[in-house]
């Protein structure tokens, strides 16, 4: 029968505690075993002597049967002075594994990518100030129509209201004039007095002069009669 020294598994959860025995390699790990020889504790410091029980006469007397430690209890038995552990070398342990190897080479190539995209952009020439110079009258053509588009309509307005004012300031002469001409007053008074009023100035009355004019012939035909 092979048999092997290693480690039983006991305690609660995240809280282990192991014992060291001696079993059937062909046993479950926390299975049936033919003797316990000691205890491991990790929950303890490393410098706790109570981390590592052992007993060495059972180690060895079990070792000079052909029981084969495990790893773990070959460590501890190289530290207690029982069997010396020889060196072991693992070149590989380090070495990523697959899935680890492709994250690295799209890391990789990402990486290389954003590189040769800023060499790209820092080799691109620089725009030419000229181009911004031409954009600039074309702008300025296109906003020229809007402009004249948006003073058509007040032109128009000004002139409708233009038209409007200067019939009501001819409608409002008009009816001052005939409000101001007397019934009996010549063409050419009335002529005058459109013209002052059209300038604002005061407007002379039509009947003084009929009036100064009429005075000499009665009085020529008052001495007439007396004489």
């Amino acid at each position: 029968m092979a048999t092997s020294i290693r480690l039983a598994r006991g305690g609660s959860k995240k809280r282990p505690y192991y014992k060291i025995v001696v079993a059937d390699s062909r046993s479950p790990r926390d299975g049936r075993f033919i003797e316990r020889i000691g205890s491991y504790n990790p929950l303890l410091a490393k410098d706790n002597p109570e981390r590592v029980k052992l007993d060495a006469d059972r180690a060895k007397h079990w070792l000079s049967v052909g029981a084969q430690p495990s790893d773990r209890v070959a460590r501890f038995l190289d530290a207690a002075g029982v069997q010396e552990r020889a060196a072991r070398n693992n070149p590989n342990k380090a070495v990523p594994g697959e899935k680890a190897k492709e994250r690295a080479e799209e890391k990789a190539q990402k990486l290389a990518d954003a590189e040769e995209a800023a060499a790209a952009a820092a080799a691109a020439p620089a725009p030419e100030p000229e181009a911004v110079e031409e954009a600039a009258p074309e702008v300025a053509a296109e906003e020229a129509p809007a402009a004249e588009e948006a003073a058509a309509p007040a032109a128009a307005e000004s002139d409708a209201t233009g038209s409007v004012k200067s019939e009501e300031t001819a409608e409002a002469v008009a009816e001052a004039v005939a409000d101001e001409t007397p019934a009996n007053a010549t063409a050419e008074d009335a002529t005058a007095i459109a013209e002052e009023v059209a300038e604002g100035g005061p407007v002379v009355e039509a009947e003084e002069a009929p009036v100064a004019e009429e005075a000499p012939a009665e009085e020529a035909g008052e001495e007439k009669a007396e004489g």
